[in-house]
Parts: structure tokens; C-alpha cells; sequence
């Protein structure tokens, strides 16, 4: 059976040209882009990376390919990464690794935002499959919990807790994570606004209108779309 991630990244890794600055988000797509790009003497040599996820990091670094921290780059040329669900406007749900306020802020820094992956991850509208990730400072917490109740009566709210310790996950910026599950998704543009302006809210998993360019892969081959041609 054919691997469509591994499809995928290497249709993504036509489009990266020696001395980039190319950030990388998470996922087993990103992985497969790494594996190509290790292959590329002229990239290894010229490109530069940085990352959203500590994993991809570290995996870049035992690459030997050349690392920096976001800390010190103010402009990417191309931010690759994958998501949960994407819809024909290429908003995009990430829902699962809970670092989707770095992985915004690198898209946001990136001339292109690319989404990859399987051509499963499409469809024509965002729906309630997946929850609305949060990122919620620690003192604000009770508040956002109550916010969120009265503004989305019909949705629920479970903050993410860790399985491998006593208590709530934390996330890389030490905030803690909230699923919040809709029986059906609000409007985008007004859910994006009325999560991102409560008060104590960091950032929020949807993706709204960053994405330039989805490279998906099946059955019926690869292709690189925009969201005027969906």
C-alpha cells in the first residue's frame, strides 16, 4: 500500500530551494520531509530550520541539518506542517500535539503556510470531529472555564491531564490545555475572534484562513492546491 504522507513530503520538498529558512511543524509527514531533505547535499548544505515541535527539533539536530532557534529569526520562507482537518478554504484544524500557538506563530512569520498529508484529511467544511484545542493561562483558568460555558452552552470543556503524572497537562510555555467539544462547530470567522479575545485565552487550535497551499496525497495521486481553486 502506498505511504500518501511520504507522497506528500516529497511533492513538498520541490518546493524548497537552497538558502531557505524553512520552518516544520510536527507529524510523521514532517518526519518523511526530513528523510528527503537528508538526502539533498545542496539543502543540507544551504537551508536553515526551524521548529514549532520539540521532537522535530531534536530530530533535525541528529539529521545534522542546520538548527536555529525561532528566538532569533524573524521571517521564514515556507512553514511546512500537517493538521487534523483542513476544509476548501484551507482552514485548518490541529488539534492533537496541543503546540499550536508556536506552530501559529511560525506560520505567521512564513511568506507560505503548506499544510500536508494524506488527502483523508480534507473536507469541504470544518466539522465538530475534532475539539478546539485552548491554551489557557494558569491563573485564568476558572474564568475561561465559566466564559466558555456561557458563551458555548451546547459545547463541553475538559482540560487535558497528563498520563504519566499527578495533575493537568502543561504545556511548552507552562499554560495549561483544554479540549473544547462542540456538538456542531460555530461559524470560523466568529468562533476565531470570540476564542481568541476572552481574556486568559493564549491561542486556539484553528487555523483560520493562514494556509496558502495543501499538498495531499491518495489514490489518485498528489496534488497542490490554494484555496481559491478548491
Amino acid at each position: 500500500m502506498a505511504d500518501y504522507k511520504k507522497e506528500a513530503a516529497k511533492a513538498a520538498l520541490g518546493l524548497i530551494r537552497q538558502g531557505h529558512i524553512i520552518g516544520l511543524g510536527a507529524g510523521s509527514t514532517v518526519a518523511h520531509l526530513i528523510d528527503l531533505i537528508k538526502q539533498n547535499k545542496g539543502l543540507i548544505e544551504t537551508v536553515t530550520f526551524v521548529s514549532s515541535s520539540f521532537k522535530t527539533n531534536n530530530y533535525l539536530v541528529e539529521s545534522g541539518l542546520n538548527v536555529q532557534s525561532p528566538l532569533l529569526i524573524n521571517k521564514l520562507d515556507v512553514y511546512f506542517d500537517g493538521c487534523d482537518q483542513f476544509d476548501s478554504q484551507l482552514n485548518a484544524l490541529k488539534s492533537g500535539g496541543g503546540i499550536h500557538t508556536a506552530e501559529k506563530i511560525l506560520a505567521a512569520m512564513a511568506d507560505e503556510f503548506i499544510l500536508m498529508g494524506d488527502d483523508g484529511k480534507f473536507v469541504p467544511e470544518l466539522n465538530a470531529v475534532y475539539p478546539l484545542v485552548i491554551e489557557i493561562l494558569p491563573l485564568a483558568l476558572q474564568m475561561v472555564k465559566d466564559r466558555l460555558d456561557k458563551e458555548f452552552p451546547d459545547a463541553e470543556v475538559k482540560l487535558r491531564m497528563s498520563n504519566q503524572k499527578d495533575g493537568a497537562l502543561v504545556s511548552e510555555n507552562g499554560n495549561f490545555l483544554a479540549d473544547i467539544y462542540f456538538a456542531e462547530l460555530p461559524d470560523l470567522q466568529d468562533l476565531n475572534s470570540r476564542v481568541k479575545m476572552m481574556p486568559g485565552i493564549v491561542e486556539h487550535s484553528l487555523f483560520y484562513k493562514m494556509a496558502a497551499k495543501a499538498i495531499i496525497a491518495g489514490e489518485t495521486g498528489v496534488k497542490i492546491i490554494e484555496a481559491s481553486a478548491l
